[in-house]
Formats: structure tokens, sequence, C-alpha cells
């Protein structure tokens, strides 16, 4: 799989966590028996549980050494298990939230597509077609979000995964949708992932960009996605985590609200996706 690292300007090759056993489940008549069962989250919940004892703590320097992943970045400390290595937080100044109040951020270290919800509040996510609201389970009105943008941020199990709010503002409301759990990647193009997948939805005031989705959907092992309970937050205050798995936050803004970035923009119209980082400028206020 290619993805554009906006730091350097070039493209480059990253591995699928565990490609040769999605392809089993998603793409053997065998594997999409057991699928069924893997999808499932009482088997994602045992899994966190299994990750989660201490005899895991040593897959940690193998999983570091794989993904190349800076350890200088994250607390200098042991950890009790691969649950609570992939949890772990960032050092004070590791990742620099743009404080500009016309600067629209990335909530999450990802990669990065860009879609646009046409005037039938639809829009096209990996060949699949989906309306805004499907995505938000129809519990609340989108229609004012019509001609606007959504943003995928696609957390894959090297990331930081741990995410915030991209403004300073106020939750209206927050509720879960209960789901099942399909891989994020493209192996599962052939599900409605985010209309299948459990997730958590919240709507946000915000003070410069008005009023936004940002959805958190858990994904295939995903054990549990867990966010602070607060109601009014701060511009790149945290707002969540996920245990392990791979992962998606998606972030809905209205129409001439958020320029987005022009490199966002050409990669995305190639189905690129553009490497970022939590708190990164992605886009402008309009």
């Amino acid at each position: 799989m290619q993805i554009y690292d906006r730091n350097s300007g070039k493209y480059i090759d990253i591995s699928q966590y565990g490609q040769g056993k999605l392809e089993f489940l998603y793409g053997n008549p065998v594997g999409r028996v057991l699928l069924k069962i893997v999808i499932t989250p009482s088997t994602s919940r045992f899994y966190g549980w299994l990750k989660k004892r201490r005899s895991t703590a040593k897959d940690i320097p193998g999983f570091i050494r794989e993904y190349g992943i800076k350890m200088e970045d994250f607390e200098d400390r042991e950890y009790d298990s691969f649950s609570d290595f992939f949890t772990r937080k960032i050092r004070p100044g590791a990742r620099i939230v743009d404080d500009s109040t016309d600067a629209f951020v990335s909530p999450a270290d990802s990669k990065l597509l860009l879609y646009n919800i046409d005037d039938n509040a639809m829009l096209q996510i990996k060949g699949s077609s989906y309306t805004v609201a499907e995505l938000v389970g129809g519990k609340t009105d989108v229609s004012g979000f019509n001609g606007g943008y959504a943003f995928v941020f696609r957390l894959s199990m090297d990331d930081y995964h741990r995410y915030c709010y991209i403004d300073k503002g106020r939750i209206n409301s927050s509720y879960e949708i209960k789901g099942k759990l399909h891989t994020v990647s493209s192996i599962s193009k052939d599900h409605k992932i985010f209309k299948e997948n459990s997730r958590v939805v919240s709507i946000l005031d915000t003070d410069n960009f008005g009023e936004i989705i940002q959805i958190e959907v858990g994904a295939l092992l995903v054990g549990k996605i867990v966010n602070h309970a607060v109601t009014d937050f701060a511009k790149g205050e945290e707002k969540g985590y996920f245990e392990p798995g791979g992962s998606t936050v998606i972030v809905l803004v209205k129409p001439d609200v958020v320029e987005p970035d022009s490199d966002i923009i050409k990669q995305s119209a190639k189905g690129i996706e553009t490497k970022i980082r939590y708190g990164e400028k992605i886009g402008s206020k309009r």
C-alpha cells in the first residue's frame, strides 16, 4: 500500500498489519465463515483481554522494530502489557497542535483521505456509497452537511491511538452505535464498514468551525473506544483513545466552513492517503 508523506513530499510503501490473515478471512470461503465470528464485539473483547495479560509485554520490542516506532516521542516507562503499550501517552511537546484560530487540524496520527459530501448528503468512500445519515445511525439531523466535507482518518496499528478535539467548543450530544467490527483496510471493500461497524458519534459546537460531527469507528479486534467525560473542551485536548486494533476517526464539516490544504485535495483525488500527525494543520477556516 502506498501513501503520501507530506513532510518529505514523497510516496512511501507501508504494509498492512496481518495482511495474510485478512486476505484469508475476506477472500477464502472457509475464512468468510470464520469472519462471522471474528467481527463480533465479543471476539474483540476477548482479544482485548488477551492483550492485557502481562505475558504480552514480550511482543512490544519486536512490534517497535517492525514498524519503526519512535519511542522518544512517548513516555519513558515500562509497559505492563501490549495493551498498555498500545494506549501509550505522548511526551509533552512531541505533538504540536496548531493553535491559530483559522487552522483546521488533524485529530490523530493517521492516514487521511478527503471526501466530498454531495447535495444529497451522499459520499463515496472506497467504492461504497454512504449517506451522512447512515454514518450517524439516523439519530441526528444532518441536512446542514449537504455540500460539505468528510475527513476520514485511518489509524493503523503503528499509529498513536489517542485522538483530540480539533477546536475549542462544547459537546451537544454523544451516543454509541453498536455493530460489527470489520477491518478498515481496503480488503473489506465489499462491506459498508462505516455503516456496519461499532462507533461513537459526537455532535460538537466549535468556536471557529460551527457544528461538526466527529465519529470514532471501531475496527477488527478493537477492544474498546474510550472517550473522556467532558462537556467543554479545548483545541488539541485529548478526546479519547482506541484499545488494540486499527481504527478510524471521521470528521464531518458543513459547506463553506473549511478550505482543505491543496496537497490533501490533490492526493485524495487520486485515492492516495496522506500521512499526518495529531494537531497538524490540514486546512483553513474560510
